[in-house]
């Protein structure tokens, strides 16, 4: 039986076996409530404030900057509203883009049902925001933007550094969604000029279930979640003790090892661009040829439909996606590759693959050895596919 093969990474990833180590005590011996004030409640206070040091750390922020909370989304929702609500007499206009996860992208739906007022900026055919657009969107009544670092569909990094400084310069606060882009790529808070930043453990090897919210000093939040005093009063309810132990965990391991999976994750990427846009006709990259998150992939094929190659490629033992694992159950375009201006019958077509820490050069080797037959099979069922042959040879 074939090994089976993991390209799926920007869903979830494994969790660290020293990730796994350090959250088993929490998860028996040391089960106390941090907010209880006896020995047991003590000991896991002090094992999530020792997370937070060392989430901080990797992001280079105070650890009272850090906000623990279930998930990105969870994370996303309180920096859209939280925000928004707590600056409401200062002005009612959010700037955002077109291609944000869906976790911002509907808060500001519902803000907008609230009286907000929401402005979604274009992307360019690489997915790329133009500075000079944001600078356009900015009114006296902008009180938030929130463009994230990299989209997690086509891995486009955005230019961040320069929208901040805009944004600083006008005094409206920068959120940034940084789910994809941490534990990837080095995210440090003071260089990127952002206020607000959201992340997820189990995106960087660490466990499901837990993520955080990057707020600096003196900006102020209305929580969504009330009735205790956790998080400083920014979001109640008890912690996920061992959820939070490993988030600290993985953001320690992955300070350590990120170079070194950068290289592996660029080189095995461009590896598997090359080949696959080499090797099968009619293949399309979406997304940034160069300004790419390392490891990510994503393709349209023409005359096929992505969820048929992904159906067969898990017959092969081959797990990969057809974009956001939120939104990958809807059978219908990509909301991102259609803000690229891709058109949805080729957008229908679109797989992506992401790799992480434990692909290898013989991963790639099995993918290219049963993908071009395929989409070539796919695409011999395809009336589209037969209607475009018979019309390119067709007697004139």
């Amino acid at each position: 039986m074939n090994k089976k093969i993991y390209f799926d990474h920007l869903a979830t990833t494994s969790l660290h076996p020293e990730v796994k180590q350090a959250m088993l005590p929490y998860l028996e011996e040391r089960f106390g409530n941090p907010s209880s004030l006896h020995y047991f409640g003590l000991e896991a206070r002090k094992a999530i404030e020792e997370a937070r040091q060392k989430v901080a750390a990797m992001l280079e922020v105070l650890p009272e900057e850090i906000i623990f909370t279930s998930s990105g989304a969870e994370s996303n929702n309180l920096a859209i509203k939280g925000v928004a609500l707590a600056y409401q007499k200062k002005g009612k206009h959010i700037i955002a883009s077109q291609i944000e996860h869906f976790s911002i992208l509907h808060p500001l739906k519902t803000l907008g049902k609230w009286g907000f007022r929401v402005t979604r900026l274009p992307v360019n055919k690489y997915g790329l925001i133009d500075p000079q657009e944001l600078v356009k969107a900015i009114t006296e009544d902008t009180i938030l933007v929130s463009i994230m670092i990299a989209n997690g569909e086509i891995g486009t990094i955005e230019p961040i550094m320069e929208m901040s400084r805009i944004t600083r310069e006008r005094g409206v606060y920068f959120h940034t969604d940084a789910v994809a882009a941490v534990g990837r790529i080095p995210v440090n808070i003071s260089q990127l000029g952002v206020d607000l930043l959201s992340l997820s453990a189990h995106q960087f090897y660490g466990p499901k279930g837990v993520g955080a919210l990057v707020v600096r000093k003196g900006i102020r939040l209305i929580p969504l979640i009330e009735g205790g005093i956790q998080e400083e009063g920014r979001r109640a309810g008890t912690e996920n003790v061992p959820a939070i132990v490993g988030m600290g965990k993985a953001a320690q391991i992955i300070q350590q090892e990120l170079p070194s999976l950068m290289e592996k994750l660029k080189s095995l990427g461009d590896c598997l661009v090359e080949n696959i846009t080499s090797r099968i006709p009619e293949v399309y990259l979406n997304g940034h040829p160069t300004l790419r998150l390392p490891g990510y992939a994503n393709f349209s094929f023409k005359y096929v439909e992505g969820e048929s190659i992904l159906l067969l490629l898990n017959q092969q033992g081959i797990a990969a996606a057809s974009g956001s694992a939120c939104t990958s159950r809807a059978l219908k375009a990509s909301h991102v590759l259609t803000a690229m201006g891709i058109d949805p019958a080729l957008a229908q077509g679109s797989i992506l693959f992401t790799l992480g820490r434990g692909n290898t050069p013989e991963d790639i080797d099995r993918l290219l050895e049963v993908l071009p037959s395929i989409v070539d099979r796919l695409r011999k069922m395809s009336p589209l596919y037969e209607d475009e042959r018979k019309s390119t040879h067709s007697p004139l």
